[in-house]
């Protein structure tokens, strides 16, 4: 690790339909992947033929178009704007728990021993984290592998990252795992009840909001998921 290691952090802009919406703090790679996750787990799209991503040929943002009636879904939800318990001073707009679409329960996590072979792996990938060890991870996993990784300063922009990958890809969300290295927050919890995953695994915990949207989009939380006695959070 360098004496000096710092993360790179700049600002990234999104608007949709000619309206800006949010402008990240994050690192500057897997920027498509970041735009099309957040709009997934925002509830803008539903799959990669419902999105029209132009990137900005002199500034680092995109221009999205989508159907105007999923814009409109998205706004009669009533989100409030809240400063979210991200990394930092992350303003988000959070739905009510029972407004995320219910998803039936997809299959348990696998077992510990399995789950902490996954996060070894994920520790592995983690070029940033050595170089300076201070950023996030996020990994999609169908219980076996690895299948999309990211890094970034912070870990909703890594888990937005890792599930636009798979959008890009058009592989099949449902389903799978998700692994985050940071404390799951309700926000996390409410993309990936969108995305229709079955289960979120970290090594820290989640939070009480966390839980109840889990409960309610038929997720299994994991905390403490490499420890000797992880906490199991199911519906």
């Amino acid at each position: 690790m360098a004496d000096q290691a710092a993360v790179e952090e700049v600002p990234v802009w999104l608007e949709v339909n000619g309206t800006p919406l949010v402008t990240w703090m994050c690192t500057p790679d897997l920027l498509e992947e970041l735009a099309i996750g957040w709009l997934a787990g925002e509830g803008y799209i539903e799959s990669i033929d419902e999105v029209h991503l132009r990137p900005c040929a002199t500034d680092l943002g995109f221009w999205a178009d989508v159907a105007p009636e999923r814009v409109a879904r998205v706004q009669a939800e009533g989100r409030r704007p809240v400063l979210a318990s991200g990394c930092g001073a992350v303003n988000v707009f959070l739905a009510e728990p029972d407004s995320i679409r219910p998803v039936p329960l997809r299959g348990p996590p696998p077992p510990t021993e399995q789950m902490r072979a996954l996060f070894k792996a994920l520790f592995q990938l983690g070029e940033r984290y050595r170089d300076t060890g201070g950023i996030h991870a996020a990994a999609l996993s169908d219980g076996s592998d690895l299948l999309a990784h990211a890094e970034d300063i912070g870990r909703h922009n890594a888990v937005d990252k890792v599930i636009g990958a798979m959008f890009l890809a058009r592989r099949q969300l449902a389903g799978l795992g998700l692994l985050v290295t940071g404390r799951i927050s309700a926000e996390l919890a409410a993309k990936a009840g969108r995305a229709g995953l079955a289960w979120i695994a970290t090594p820290s915990v989640p939070s009480t909001l966390a839980v109840e949207i889990a409960r309610q989009t038929g997720m299994v939380l994991v905390g403490r998921a490499v420890s000797g006695q992880p906490h199991l959070h199911q519906p």
